[in-house]
């Protein structure tokens, strides 16, 4: 962080009943920043200086996830949007209006967004997907292991080793895998409610075999026909969700803006944090 911007602390609302952590910096027009999953609003650090000079931006630990508690109902894609509309609801009443806004999301977060605008399409005006679920079918294998019940607990039970294989499948550039995130995913797999929230999204949106194509289909569908204005971005070597769905995504929506960023990972957000804010900017301009 440079010295003119002081990350501040994570807030804390109430949503349905449960605590929700959040993060608000900036003003302008508001951008909401949706993380991917077992992932937390901490992702979106570099953004929030980078995007806090034209804008109002706001991430949040999706329920299950960082510092917000689980629901009570079983976390699945359409659950997750749900909420996003609730937690924005609730923000408004304590904040600027919230009516329309621009919502950039990765991996999980980018399938949220997606949801959300198909279920509030007054609501989004843009959207800004990052190595978003969704687009294609195949996935890594680990996250496919994970919706298979049995194997799915012992792969989420948290360890050292684990959490380093999860932040090395993340980043083609080794120091991004440091010290400290390491210890932040040892953290973050040790939540309560977090390993239910896991497994309960994996098997919503997977199977061992890969994406399930019902929901895919249907989102990009209900996508397509709401042409809304989208920009889709993609690491090259994304261990994740494979590159190869970019080239799905411009086949199913045509009229989206894309770009490939060289030698990146699964989070260019992280990996590539001004190129990614630049571009951001200028699709929002």
């Amino acid at each position: 962080m440079t010295a003119s911007f002081l990350l501040p602390p994570p807030r804390t609302i109430t949503v349905a009943g449960a605590a929700v952590s959040y993060r608000d910096t900036g003003s302008g027009s508001p951008v909401l920043l949706l993380h991917g999953i077992g992932r937390s609003l901490a992702d979106w650090n570099e953004q929030h200086r980078l995007l806090s000079t034209a804008h109002r931006v706001i991430s949040v630990d999706l329920p299950g996830f960082g510092d917000s508690q689980p629901l009570r109902e079983r976390h699945t894609l359409d659950a997750l949007a749900a909420w996003v509309q609730g937690f924005l609801e609730v923000l408004t009443e304590d904040t600027a209006p919230l009516d329309s806004i621009d919502v950039v999301g990765n991996s999980l977060g980018g399938a949220v967004a997606m949801r959300l605008s198909v279920l509030k399409p007054a609501r989004v005006r843009r959207l800004v997907l990052i190595n978003s679920a969704g687009f294609g079918a195949t996935v890594t294998q680990a996250l496919r292991l994970i919706a298979l019940p049995v194997v799915g607990r012992i792969l989420l039970r948290p360890s050292e080793k684990t959490a380093y294989q999860t932040e090395r499948a993340l980043f083609v550039d080794r120091s991004f895998v440091s010290r400290e995130r390491i210890d932040a995913s040892l953290a973050r797999g040790s939540g309560k409610g977090v390993m239910r929230a896991f497994r309960e999204v994996a098997h919503d949106l997977g199977t061992f075999k890969g994406i399930r194509p019902e929901w895919r289909s249907q989102l990009l569908a209900d996508m397509a026909t709401a042409n809304k204005p989208t920009l889709i971005l993609w690491g090259d070597s994304d261990l994740i969700l494979p590159a190869e769905h970019l080239e799905e995504a411009r086949r199913l929506l045509p009229g989206a803006s894309t770009h490939l960023f060289d030698k990146t990972g699964h989070m260019p957000h992280l990996e590539r944090a001004a190129e990614t804010a630049d571009l951001i900017l200028q699709f929002l301009a």
